[in-house]
């Protein structure tokens, strides 16, 4: 997995709330055998009928096609546990999102693929859409050893994240990266374990790593 410490990137705003897997990688993004789901990230929106952009949507205009931050609504990726949804974010470039709630299965896949959920009031967010539009550049930075989202004019807004998903993302280690760097220990208590209670063990049996 990718670390993530400090990014510095063009910030697209998409003010909508409940938006949902579905629409994040529509099914037909997903059941094509190879297809890439960056291009298909939101493809409903970004893309008419006969499959051309859609020059209104945020992500086609040409200040925020190389987004690498989302400002968004309530309730971000609410509806399915879509996994491809989080991976479509990944795939176009983007590795943060900054809104007021998320769907929870979604904020829990986006730790585990590298994807910065970052939880900030709606008034938080309202500034840095206010913020960026006013700057020669839409362009934010989300540092996670401090935890705050710096804004052009140099103020920053503080956020939360719990300390073992925060260091996860800053080593770049998903949660079996996280369990085999215990293996030491995970030996040592199958060692110990297999004294006290044999009976438990086939003869020759070895863990599995």
């Amino acid at each position: 997995m990718q670390t993530f410490d400090k990014l510095t990137g063009v910030a697209a705003p998409l003010l909508l709330e409940n938006i949902n897997t579905d629409a994040i990688i529509p099914v037909p993004w997903i059941v094509n055998f190879g297809q890439d789901l960056g291009m298909g990230l939101f493809g409903g929106w970004r893309y008419g009928g006969d499959g051309a952009e859609n020059p209104a949507f945020i992500l086609n205009q040409s200040s925020y096609r190389e987004a690498r931050i989302l400002l968004t609504g309530q309730n971000f990726g609410c509806g399915s546990s879509r996994e491809e949804a989080v991976w479509a974010l990944l795939g176009f470039g983007i590795r943060c999102v900054i809104a007021p709630s998320f769907g929870d299965i979604f904020f829990e896949n986006s730790f585990k693929n590298g994807l910065l959920p970052v939880v900030l009031e709606p008034d938080g967010v309202a500034t840095l859409v206010r913020e960026t539009a006013a700057a020669r550049a839409p362009i934010l930075t989300v540092d996670l050893e401090s935890c705050a989202v710096g804004v052009p004019g140099g103020s920053s807004l503080p956020f939360t994240i719990q300390e073992g998903r925060r260091r996860a993302l800053r080593m770049g280690l998903d949660e079996v990266d996280l369990t085999l760097a215990r293996v030491a220990e995970i030996d040592a208590f199958q060692a110990a374990d297999r004294s006290r209670r044999p009976w438990i063990y086939r003869q020759g049996e070895r863990h599995i790593r």
